[in-house]
């Protein structure tokens, strides 16, 4: 059923090498979103270790029963609330490279849906060479999942420079999407923020970006700035430069003014220049994508 309103909340973090202290940081976190009314809490990529490609490798998991997994079903239960679990690193049988996964946590702990990053951060900026593709392999599904009386679509991190998989989600009925994220300091502070508002005005929906802020244990910063982002483009929830969690509320009565006013989802072209193929939610199994009015 459609929920005219939901509490978001997102949860920022300066995380380090082990996965169990990472775990006992973000527990009190979680807990302060909800305090605050959160519904529907996302935590940041890599939450729960964030280095070089040992450290990663050493606290990859499979999808079931790892101490990340166990942690995030265990906030979920507790709280009874939503979680986008943010990031992990997946390890699977018989891969060498591992996985950057987001699991959803339903209020009981049950895994509703799975998004794998499909975009991986091969760049040279700010002095520094990035490779994500030398140890991690993309995924190759579009994950939207109802959740909250919400449609919501999934992405991480480097994924909100591609606004073809954002205009993919949004065909397909998204209204918010999750942007889970480790920016760099060096982008963050002139494309984060423009990104964001950029995707969310272009779609007419919501963006919940829980980021990583400080200087990891590699040395180098990150961004941080997590924010909530409304329709029309507006900030409306932001984080400072610190640990924390922000809160907000969406509208769909907001929403919905916006995409009347601006009907650029319906007035598209794809008969001269093509368009991304509409996702389909992960929680809906037989759904049929619809363009939002």
């Amino acid at each position: 059923m459609a929920a005219p309103e939901l509490r978001v909340g997102c949860v920022q973090l300066n995380a380090g090498a082990d996965p169990a202290g990472n775990a006992e940081r973000v527990t009190p976190l979680v807990a302060r979103a909800v305090r605050d009314g959160a519904e529907l809490v996302v935590l940041p990529e890599m939450w729960n270790a964030l280095g070089d490609d040992d450290v990663l490798r050493a606290a990859a998991e499979p999808r079931e029963g790892g101490l990340a997994v166990d942690a995030m079903r265990g906030w979920a239960r507790e709280h009874g609330i939503t979680l986008v679990g943010g990031s992990i690193m997946e390890s699977r049988p018989g891969r060498e490279r591992l996985s950057n996964l987001c699991l959803v946590f339903a209020p009981d702990g049950e895994v509703v849906a799975e998004y794998r990053k499909l975009h991986m951060f091969d760049v040279d900026v700010g002095g520094q060479s990035y490779r994500e593709s030398d140890s991690k392999e993309p995924g190759d599904e579009i994950v939207g999942a109802e959740l909250c009386g919400w449609q919501v679509g999934l992405s991480i991190c480097f994924d909100v420079r591609f606004p073809e998989l954002y205009r993919a989600l949004a065909l397909g009925g998204a209204e918010l999407i999750t942007v889970p994220a480790a920016f760099t300091l060096h982008t963050g502070r002139d494309h984060w923020e423009l990104l964001l508002r950029a995707r969310a005005v272009e779609n007419g929906c919501y963006l919940a970006a829980a980021d990583q802020w400080g200087v990891d244990v590699r040395g180098r910063s990150l961004f941080g700035r997590s924010m909530i982002v409304d329709p029309w483009g507006t900030v409306i929830a932001q984080a400072a430069d610190e640990d924390c969690a922000i809160v907000a509320t969406v509208e769909r009565s907001r929403l919905e003014a916006v995409r009347a006013s601006i009907p650029a989802l319906r007035q598209r072209r794809p008969d001269v220049y093509g368009s991304p193929a509409p996702a389909v939610s992960a929680a809906r199994p037989g759904a049929r994508p619809a363009v939002p009015a």
